[in-house]
């Protein structure tokens, strides 16, 4: 059997999944564009986030991915200033809440960034300049605890307004528009 696989730019306000059971209307990734019967995300952001989803209807492909071996790299925008001591303590691992109990995240790789992103205007205003600056940095981690970058800014002191995932791997979100979506043939 041959399977598909996809690039999609999640836009802010969708959930990462193709069926929701609640009551509660929400968007969801069937909206966006037509997939074949069997399409699953390989991984999830929350309605909150932006950015690189990959899909597939391949299972074990999905499994790859998620593994611990795959590098995930966000964008974040943070209210305030972001130093580079608070970017150090992120890169050493710092103390987050996970499931009732308290977990130390992994080292990972984290910088400050300079030049503001290309994204375009998120689906919802962040805020405007009168609650002050904001400013972004990238996180990378290959573990992926619920809301784990959101929770590791705020644990130093930056609380996340945008979170925008840019690469998966070797994948890369690039210039591609919210709500496009890509089929190819793998994701190397």
């Amino acid at each position: 059997m041959s399977h598909q696989h996809f690039i999609l730019h999640k836009p802010y306000g969708y959930l990462s999944q193709f069926i929701y059971e609640q009551k509660r209307k929400k968007k969801l990734l069937g909206e966006l564009y037509d997939f074949p019967k069997g399409t699953m995300a390989i991984g999830r952001l929350d309605e909150d986030s932006e950015g690189l989803l990959l899909l597939t209807t391949d299972g074990m492909m999905s499994e790859i991915i998620r593994s611990k071996k795959v590098d995930k790299e966000y964008y974040v925008q943070v209210d305030g200033i972001i130093h580079q001591e608070a970017i150090e303590k992120m890169k050493c691992g710092v103390e987050i809440g996970f499931n009732g109990t308290k977990y130390v995240t992994k080292k990972c790789e984290a910088s400050l960034i300079n030049e503001l992103p290309a994204f375009g205007a998120r689906g919802k205003k962040i805020r405007d300049a009168r609650h002050g600056p904001t400013s972004w940095a990238s996180v990378t981690v290959n573990e992926g605890k619920f809301r784990q970058i959101r929770k590791m800014t705020a644990a130093v002191g930056f609380p996340t307004l945008r979170l925008v995932r840019v690469r998966i791997g070797n994948v890369y979100l690039n210039d591609l528009q919210a709500g496009a979506v890509i089929e190819v043939e793998n994701f190397q």
